[in-house]
């Protein structure tokens, strides 16, 4: 499987690995389950090349999410190894794993996450000014024009459209250059044809940043696009055919 221009097999082999797990677990307390713990995930494994667009594929209560927040540093397993652009992440603190996704991590969800006291313009430019980023206004403008939407910068979510909000919230993520970006059932909240028109328009700049790509969907024609997948059931993960 292969996202247009996305990495060929060779490409793939040479590439670095920007994102690892190995062996991961994630276990929480339950004490009405066996043992008084409930395994979400089970010895997940996977290796994500520098450029390369991944999916992960399930239903609904799978382990999806569990595994994309694992990935990302905003959860540590239980054990197992997570290692994000080079460090190790279960060896970090909540802090340091943090100041490791600045700059290099961005993330898109399924709710769009935009702070509704905001516009569009400050929602995109406020992660930059957080960060420290001088030309914050001037890199948001650009992201919102890169998305189409340079005609709506003063505008509240609010007044905005599902696409046009998950269009901001593309903006947020790629504003910032990530090295990969994160995105959780990126259309879920959206009709067919509106998620489809972000589908597109996230692999473009996924294509055009050369940045690395892993999503979590349940839909097996957006996992098709991706040069790699995998499907998870009942916390199980395993190569996607």
């Amino acid at each position: 499987m292969a996202s247009h221009n996305g990495l060929s097999s060779d490409q793939q082999a040479n590439a670095e690995v920007i994102l690892r797990a190995k062996q991961v677990t994630k276990s929480v307390a339950a004490p009405d389950e066996p043992g008084g713990r409930l395994t979400i995930l089970q010895t997940a494994s996977l290796d994500v090349a520098a450029g390369e667009a991944v999916a992960l594929i399930g239903a609904s209560g799978a382990g999806k999410s569990t595994l994309l927040a694992l990935l990302a540093g905003l959860d540590v397993p239980t054990s197992g190894e997570i290692t994000l652009a080079g460090f190790e992440l279960s060896q970090l603190t909540e802090d340091e794993r943090a100041a490791v996704r600045a700059g290099r991590v961005g993330f898109v969800f399924q709710s769009f996450q935009l702070i509704d006291g905001l516009t569009a313009l400050e929602n995109v430019a406020l992660p930059l000014e957080l960060h420290g980023v001088a030309d914050a206004r001037e890199r948001a403008r650009a992201a919102l024009d890169e998305v189409g939407l340079s005609h709506r910068l003063r505008q509240f979510p609010k007044v905005l459209s599902g696409g046009e909000q998950q269009r901001v919230a593309l903006a947020r993520a790629f504003a910032g250059t990530p090295a990969i970006l994160f995105a959780d059932e990126p259309t879920g909240s959206l009709d067919t044809t509106t998620g489809e028109r972000i589908i597109e328009l996230m692999f473009a700049l996924r294509d055009r940043h050369a940045t690395t790509l892993v999503l979590v969907t349940h839909d097996p024609a957006l996992a098709a696009r991706c040069d790699k997948s995998y499907a998870i059931s009942a916390g199980v993960l395993q190569p996607w055919q």
